[in-house]
């Protein structure tokens, strides 16, 4: 399992100065099942474009975003949410909770969208880790946006996931609270032998990374 990166540009930054000195942008990369991949870049340079590619949301780009060799562009719907339920998780940087539904249902979504892979009882020892327990029952819309990200967080650990793919995961978060989220989220890839995909705004020692790229 991998991705590839042929000499991808999106079209709103194909005139940006600093496209042509990007880690990224322009490049040929790959990034294989198992790597830890960071990626530090400031406010505007990508991120979350990167990220939508990646998971298929944004087709206007130059270049060739490939998975297991297939040209995402060119993947069919069923193809990709077959992926996203199976291959791809991810964290939104705009979270995308359901604000109407408690944060336990909004969890419990992506739990039983294949087979189970994470018990029930498993989602209270992991909110317990997270200290989200308490809020498990309150309606999204009124947790705090740090209880909402790692809401989302539990939520993208319930599917199958080759690669976890996370978009400024922590901006809300306290070090202690970083540290806690980091390391269920690389037990559970170390369990499944996955790759990490993340995003942010400065470097950090959460992750072992394989690979670290300024976008």
């Amino acid at each position: 399992m991998h991705f590839k990166l042929n000499n991808v540009i999106p079209a709103i930054l194909a005139d940006r100065p600093s496209v042509r000195i990007s880690g990224i942008w322009g490049q040929a990369i790959e990034w294989k099942k198992g790597d830890f991949i960071k990626i530090t870049a400031p406010s505007g340079t990508g991120k979350t474009t990167l990220v939508h590619l990646l998971y298929g949301l944004r087709k206007d780009y130059s270049g060739e975003v490939l998975y297991e060799g297939k040209n995402i562009q060119l993947i069919d719907s069923s193809e990709l949410s077959n992926l996203r339920q199976l291959h791809w998780s991810i964290v939104f940087q705009d979270l995308r909770l359901f604000p109407n539904l408690t944060a336990r249902e909004n969890i419990e979504l992506k739990r039983v969208l294949q087979n189970p892979i994470v018990r029930v009882e498993q989602i209270e020892e992991m909110a317990s880790q997270l200290g989200i327990l308490s809020i498990l029952d309150q309606q999204a819309m009124h947790c705090s946006y740090g209880e909402q990200q790692r809401v989302s967080i539990l939520r993208a650990l319930m599917q199958p996931f080759d690669f976890i793919i996370l978009d400024e995961p922590f901006s809300h978060l306290d070090n202690a609270n970083k540290k806690i989220a980091a390391a269920l989220i690389e037990a559970e890839c170390k369990k499944r032998s996955a790759g990490l995909i993340i995003t942010d705004l400065d470097k950090d020692e959460h992750f072992d990374y394989q690979v670290s790229l300024n976008l």
